[in-house]
């Protein structure tokens, strides 16, 4: 689904799910390096804040990412940038309920409030702007026609 300019608007939401695996842990700590014990050891971790492994918070981002990019607005858009707010980690085996909802759209931007949620806890909140892809073919609203005759001065 993708949602264009012309048609997007404010209270327009869209969710996804994901139950996040070992699996999930070790490809984001080897695809960006992060290899921190307190998401791979567990008794490092036990004595960390959190007492046990944690995922990534960048991976709860990663959902925001791939919701904005697929769901709402879609394909086509682009993640502008987020302020971000961890709130409570996430586990390996919990599953992620990521939530965005069009806040407002401001030009060809749409600000959205992000959320992830692990059993309707909050885990993260965000705000994200995003541009809005238009549809295929539909003109800019700045281009002017080239075919309309222009008045000149004498």
């Amino acid at each position: 689904m993708t949602y264009y300019l012309d048609e997007i608007r404010a209270g327009q939401s869209e969710s996804t799910e994901h139950t996040v695996t070992e699996r999930d842990v070790q490809l984001f700590g080897e695809a960006t390096g992060d290899m921190n014990p307190i998401h791979f050891d567990e008794a490092a971790a036990r004595r960390s804040i959190f007492r046990g492994r944690v995922a990534h918070g960048a991976l709860s981002i990663g959902f925001i990412s791939a919701l904005l990019g697929t769901k709402i607005p879609g394909e086509g858009s682009i993640f502008l940038s987020a302020s971000i707010a961890f709130k409570t980690p996430v586990r390996i085996g919990d599953t992620v309920v990521t939530k965005a909802t069009v806040r407002e759209v401001v030009g060809r931007e749409a600000v959205m409030d992000c959320v992830c949620t692990v059993q309707g806890r909050l885990v993260l909140e965000s705000e994200a702007r995003v541009l809005v892809p238009r549809r295929p073919g539909a003109k800019p609203p700045d281009t002017a026609d080239p075919t309309a005759s222009k008045a000149t001065s004498a």
